[in-house]
């Protein structure tokens, strides 16, 4: 039976939010768990189980036979687990979500969950050098084991390869002078914390707009550190191949970049603004669209978790 096309209306209980996760709060918690439509006895994936505040909302809708499967490559993350024998905890990056799960015996799903971008925890935890708030060593792996840091992209990239970083991943206006500034300083003694780099860039700092510059200058270090868009390509594609027909794929992002990639994807089936078409110039998606426009957090939701007014929430219907 095919599923209807009217776009759900949404409730929240921003109590029960607060509630959920001191590690997280979930953001757009009842409207991503409603365009999941699940089914009690389902197969789900939480790419990014984090405080866990959306495995549980999702663990709270199936019944003794639902499965979930989450991810989180953070080790520090298996503190935030329920003790629910309905969740599989898989500790990697998703974008090796498809050979995980064959693993474990699962090769499809009713629905996939994304909640993209950095928690509340990595930003409240100073040593984790993701906030320019906090002076911390320049470290920016959500993977603590991983090798390569923003210390290392900062001290040991070649200039061009900074003003690749800057220019993309940062959308940064003057990539160029700000890569040259960080080469010379580096000549003469490394940078290694936050508030350095800070102190570096401050001649091309512009003074009216410091916290959306340092915040575009972080989040292009994190990008690079993690390899987020090369893995959310990955996982995106794999969705693909792991949801079944009916099934459905349900992404909250935090940035033009994220949100272009999946708005892209959903609409087409690939990462190009233009669909693919047939011999016949048919066009080819392998989506049905739940949402027409991406849903942003109400008012009363941006009161409670200011860091949830940037979201965007797509989702769309495997066909």
């Amino acid at each position: 039976m095919k599923t209807s096309h009217k776009i759900p209306t949404f409730t929240t209980d921003y109590t029960l939010k607060r509630k959920m996760s001191v590690y997280h709060t979930p953001v757009l918690l009842e409207e991503s768990i409603e365009l999941l439509g699940i089914k009690a006895d389902g197969v789900y994936v939480d790419l990014t189980f984090g405080g866990g505040g959306h495995s549980r909302r999702i663990l709270s809708a199936l019944d003794a036979a639902g499965k979930l499967f989450a991810f989180d490559q953070d080790n520090e993350a298996r503190a935030n687990i329920p003790d629910d024998p309905r969740l599989t905890f898989v500790r990697s990056n998703f974008r090796f979500m498809r050979a995980q799960l064959r693993l474990l015996g699962i090769r499809e799903a009713d629905g996939i969950l994304a909640d993209l971008g950095v928690s509340s925890h990595h930003f409240d935890t100073p040593e984790r050098g993701f906030s320019f708030r906090s002076d911390a060593p320049l470290d920016m792996r959500m993977n603590r084991e991983g090798e390569l840091s923003a210390a290392k992209i900062i001290n040991e990239y070649p200039e061009e390869e900074l003003i690749r970083i800057f220019r993309d991943w940062g959308e940064l206006d003057g990539a160029g002078p700000i890569s040259r500034l960080i080469v010379q300083a580096r000549s003469s003694s490394p940078i290694t914390t936050t508030f350095e780099l800070i102190e570096t860039v401050k001649p091309r700092t512009p003074r009216a707009e410091e916290n959306k510059f340092l915040s575009k200058l972080f989040q292009a270090l994190r990008i690079e550190v993690n390899h987020e868009m090369e893995a959310l390509k990955m996982a995106l594609e794999q969705s693909l191949k792991i949801l079944r027909p009916g099934g459905r794929l349900v992404v909250i992002s935090y940035h033009s970049l994220e949100d272009r990639l999946v708005k892209n994807f959903l609409r087409n089936g690939t990462f190009s603004a233009a669909p693919e078409k047939d011999f016949y110039g048919r066009t080819q998606t392998p989506f049905r669209l739940l949402t027409r426009k991406a849903i942003v957090p109400s008012e009363e939701e941006i009161e409670q978790n200011p860091r949830s007014r940037s979201a965007k929430l797509r989702a769309a219907e495997k066909l």
